[in-house]
């Protein structure tokens, strides 16, 4: 009787990826599953059919030089704590049998090779082997990543593109950004980003085993997104020279940055700041499955003495002085993920803080988290990880102080600036979502983004001086638009019955998010009179041509400084503000008909609002929508004038795609940005 032979195995990856939710990484030549649930091979038999009476089938699955091997059974079998492999008897064909082999819902995951043999009576054995990729499964309520929500999975793992908010508080503004996990190579070096780090090169079977684990991973994650203390993905670099490298604002998405990573044998990418090393590490802790969004902390503390407490100075005309190594980066970018806190007890699971951009070092690296949220709003410093850090960036106190020759002529506190808005993206829409509540106990219902418009009541205690003589508040007229003068008045009350006169000061510095702000470029003084118990509206504005250098990435720092001529004190108020750049403006033809290989067509506009000519150059991305970046020239546009550029697009993938441009002023330190979200249809 001829015997049988076991010729090859067929992952089956199609209808296996769909039952997984991965079938978006189709690219990807291994099969990709969630752990926690089984997957399907079939053998593929010559010679004689199998004999479940006499032939005995076993699977080896290793994970570098860990292994377990199993007997396949004929009764269905699942277990949510160890692999098994079964074969199910209903419609079995013995000469293809199909093989279900599941992993534990705590499996580390990795890239998995596996081994069937198939043992005769006679003690024969003939084998076949494959691969394939474990990842993390959100899906499965016995995952220590399970989310419950199905639009939170859809958001927070399959999303490939994304909003990242910047600016200030009370004029947010909202970048395009494409994750990229399903573009070619970046699930690869995803896996790579772990066999890289230090902890596996240190002690790979520890490493492996302890893959299981979300908090293990996202802390090794965390640690690698940065390059300080390894061959890390980012160069950081916030000193204004990126000669070597590209512009942190120029980066449209992950997967170019992961890509050149890659394939400079793991030298870090420069450059990176903290928006870029933050959108990385979401796309990374996707990739593996772990839930995970982007969220910007504005007005962000970096409270280098651990006090709660950052102080600022100002000399006597309203310039800001770089004094304190205590800084506020006007926004401050993490991530948060989501898992469960088994070593910390239920209470402490859900969205925890990971912050890859390299500021502190926590257990000796460079690294932040994961700090639940919930322990930073109740203050729970004493548990892992890094909360104090996380906690001083959202509530710190702000002192400014007025100097002169040393001297401290003026001085207010301003308890509630620090973490004044923290959002994230909102699920479903392109929009920013307030999860300050979820940080702090707001001081009252009015303690929102809403109290924090231009509209400021008197009762603010934003932005304003007191003292017991005067009073001084700093008023925004509205957000701040690029072509429009920036209109902000400064009202001043006398809160004594004895007249005054007051010299007034205002100063108005450019400024990066993160840095003190530079020279000044608009200043205004002047002299008025108070009459007892006064109050006195004084309009003033900045015109385009005046601030037309601070348009984009840039911001301004304004004060205003009061002081009394006869008692020589003095007041100071002070406002952060960004000038919202123009739009690009992107339609899409036949938005109802958009399938999977059909071309399509649209066109990117921009109108020029500045007071001179531009010119520059256009890039037009898209994950699933078009294969790499497409650029353009822009020629010289007049002041008031618009542009057009026609573009066309192959869907490669269903689902909601971003297509998004970006426009490089050559002759400004501009970019301006668009973006369209396309939905594309199964054909």
């Amino acid at each position: 009787m001829e015997d049988l032979s076991l010729k090859y195995v067929s992952l089956e990856k199609s209808e296996n990826q769909e039952k997984h939710r991965t079938e978006d990484f189709s690219t990807h030549k291994s099969l990709v599953v969630r752990r926690g649930a089984p997957f399907r091979v079939s053998l593929q038999l010559e010679g004689r059919p199998l004999n479940p009476k006499t032939d005995s089938l076993r699977i080896k699955v290793m994970l570098g030089r860990l292994y377990v091997v199993m007997p396949v059974t004929f009764v269905k079998q699942v277990s949510s704590t160890r692999w098994t492999a079964y074969v199910e008897p209903k419609g079995l064909n013995l000469q293809s049998p199909s093989i279900y082999i599941s992993s534990p819902a705590a499996a580390p995951v990795g890239s998995y090779r596996f081994q069937v043999s198939v043992f005769t009576l006679n003690s024969q054995k003939t084998q076949a082997s494959g691969r394939f990729i474990l990842l993390c499964n959100p899906w499965c309520p016995e995952d220590t990543v399970y989310i419950p929500f199905e639009d939170q999975r859809d958001e927070y793992v399959q999303k490939d593109s994304g909003l990242l908010f910047m600016g200030t508080a009370k004029n947010v503004v909202s970048r395009p950004w494409s994750f990229d996990q399903y573009e070619p190579g970046v699930l690869e070096t995803c896996l790579n980003l772990l066999q890289v780090s230090p902890l596996h090169q240190q002690n790979r079977r520890r490493d492996y085993l302890k893959r299981h684990d979300p908090v293990y991973i996202s802390r090794v994650i965390s640690a690698m997104i940065n390059s300080e203390d390894d061959r890390g993905v980012l160069k950081g670099n916030w000193s204004g020279d990126y000669k070597q490298g590209v512009h942190p604002s120029l980066w449209t998405g992950s997967g170019e940055i992961l890509r050149q990573w890659t394939q400079s044998g793991f030298s870090p990418v420069k450059y990176g700041q903290c928006w870029v090393f933050a959108a990385v590490m979401c796309t990374v802790m996707r990739v593996l499955g772990i839930p995970c969004r982007v969220v910007t902390n504005f007005d962000s503390a970096h409270d280098t003495n651990g006090n709660l407490l950052i102080e600022e100075f100002y000399t006597e005309t309203g310039k800001k002085l770089n004094h304190s190594k205590d800084s506020i980066w006007n926004f401050h970018v993490w991530v948060e993920c989501w898992m469960t806190r088994q070593d910390l007890g239920k209470e402490m699971d859900g969205w925890q803080v990971l912050d890859p951009t390299p500021q502190e070092r926590s257990g000796g690296v460079f690294c932040c988290g994961p700090a639940p949220v919930k322990a930073i709003k109740g203050q729970r410093i004493d548990l892992f990880y890094d909360i104090p850090f996380v906690y001083a960036a959202v509530n710190a106190d702000v002192h400014s102080i007025v100097l002169s020759e040393g001297r401290v002529l003026g001085y207010s506190k301003d308890t509630e600036r620090v973490g004044s808005l923290i959002c994230t993206k909102a699920v479903g829409y392109p929009r920013h979502q307030s999860l300050t509540g979820e940080y702090k106990y707001l001081k009252s219902p009015t303690s929102t983004i809403s109290s924090r418009s231009s509209t400021m009541s008197d009762g603010s205690t934003l932005r304003r001086g007191l003292s017991k003589g005067v009073a001084v508040l700093l008023i925004l007229d509205k957000a701040p638009v690029a072509g429009e003068p920036v209109r902000f008045t400064v009202k001043v009350i006398n809160k004594q019955n004895v007249a005054k006169m007051m010299k007034v000061h205002a100063n108005a510095q450019a400024k990066e998010y993160n840095h003190s702000p530079s020279d000044t470029f608009w200043e205004t003084h002047g002299v008025i009179q108070l009459a007892p118990m006064e109050a006195k509206v004084i309009p003033q504005q900045i015109l385009p041509a005046q601030y037309e250098d601070v348009v984009g990435d840039d911001l301004v720092n304004l004060a205003v400084v009061l002081q009394d001529m006869a008692s020589q004190e003095r007041v100071l108020a002070t406002e952060e503000f960004n000038i919202a750049s123009p739009e690009l403006v992107i339609e899409v033809a036949n938005e109802s008909s958009i399938v999977p290989g059909k071309e399509q067509t649209a066109t990117v506009s921009f109108t020029n609002p500045f007071s001179h000519p531009v010119s520059g150059a256009l890039t037009v991305a898209g994950a699933g929508l078009l294969q790499g970046k497409i650029h353009f020239r822009m020629p010289q546009l007049r002041p008031g004038g618009t542009a057009q550029q026609g573009i066309t697009f192959t869907p490669s993938m269903v689902g909601t795609k971003m297509l998004q441009a970006s426009l490089l002023l050559t002759n400004m330190n501009s970019t301006i940005r668009g973006f369209k979200m396309v939905f594309v249809d199964r054909a």
